[in-house]
């Protein structure tokens, strides 16, 4: 019989390739909305305001604020299950990260979408 810890994660190829898919996203993001950002008339609020008032951009954003969030994710759940021993311990670090990473992400689209608080 084999005797499974609990470890609450699946290592493996699916999450190394998410965790570099997600990079490279972020990666490009970046390039492009700097050379985006360069190419403003000025940077004043009226400018910033009409870049993010397109939708695409705002998607686009949201698309690397997701990104963002499932790489933290993967990344610290493995920091938690290579470091921390304790299963109950490393439970509630899990738990703590993911409702942060979660709210982070709701931050995120009430920005981007200007919802009301």
């Amino acid at each position: 019989m084999v005797k499974r810890s609990v470890v609450g994660a699946h290592y493996g190829l699916k999450d190394w390739l998410v965790q570099r898919a997600t990079a490279v996203y972020m990666a490009l993001f970046t390039l492009i909305f700097a050379a985006c950002t360069l190419c403003l008339p000025e940077f004043s609020y009226a400018a910033w305001s009409g870049l993010f008032s397109s939708t695409c951009v705002k998607f686009f954003s949201f698309l690397f604020v997701v990104s963002l969030c499932y790489h933290a994710w993967i990344g610290v759940r493995d920091i938690w299950m290579d470091y921390v021993k304790n299963a109950g311990l490393r439970l509630a670090l899990h738990l703590i990260v993911l409702f942060l990473i979660v709210g982070y992400a709701g931050w995120a689209v009430r920005i981007l979408w200007r919802l009301p608080s």
